[in-house]
């Protein structure tokens, strides 16, 4: 493996643009935080990569200790990517850098491609306390583990057990939160959001 590019700066900042600041790592960490991925799925879920830059990134990662690639067990045979802890603490950076770029989303583009679990994060932001909430959209189904402090963050589909809360939203509701244009609790009063479920996070919701 070549070895890894620096900009030869002695700066935190620098040194972890070493890491991350090449074009589709962040993405990579964004669809990882979902838990372990295989390579397939990664592909299907970052449109527009190549297969020889996926594979690239990837191994850069394994080989800077964001991630790790493992075989699981029969019957799925197949061998998954997912985030070490150094990797997982790229969660906060992608938020940050997520409620940064919420300006610059604007009106969606004909050539923009969009994921239900791509609202994950926008809305995690958005949610406190701790617990798992299934949010349905246009696009499809996806879960939140609000206040993980560790493995994944969210997850495509139903929830995998009843969930806390769910949130019943259309599309342009969840662009509108994910522009910073509407407040989650502002979208819930108004009816924009539908919340059902008996746990805490879902009284919460009601409740703002």
């Amino acid at each position: 493996m070549p070895p890894r590019r620096s900009y030869d700066q002695y700066c935190s900042a620098a040194r972890a643009l070493d890491l991350v600041g090449d074009r589709w790592t962040l993405l990579i960490v964004r669809e990882l935080l979902a838990g372990p991925r295989r390579y397939t799925d990664l592909h299907a879920d970052l449109p527009g990569v190549s297969t020889d830059v996926l594979a690239s990134r990837l191994k850069d990662m394994e080989r800077d200790g964001l991630a790790t690639r493992r075989r699981l067990p029969p019957p799925g045979a197949a061998f998954v990517y997912e985030l070490t802890g150094r990797g997982r603490e790229l969660l906060p950076v992608l938020q940050a850098l997520g409620e940064w770029g919420q300006a610059e989303l604007g009106e969606r583009r004909p050539t923009d491609a969009v994921r239900a679990h791509w609202f994950a994060l926008p809305l995690l932001r958005a949610l406190t306390g701790d617990g798992v909430v299934e949010v349905r959209l246009d696009e499809g189904d996806f879960h939140l583990f609000v206040g993980a402090e560790d493995g994944p963050v969210f997850g495509d589909g139903p929830a995998p057990a009843e969930p806390d809360a769910r949130l019943v939203l259309d599309t342009a509701t969840g662009t509108a939160i994910s522009r910073g244009e509407l407040a989650l609790p502002d979208a819930v009063r108004d009816g924009r959001i539908t919340v059902t479920g008996d746990g805490t996070l879902a009284k919460a919701l009601r409740e703002t």
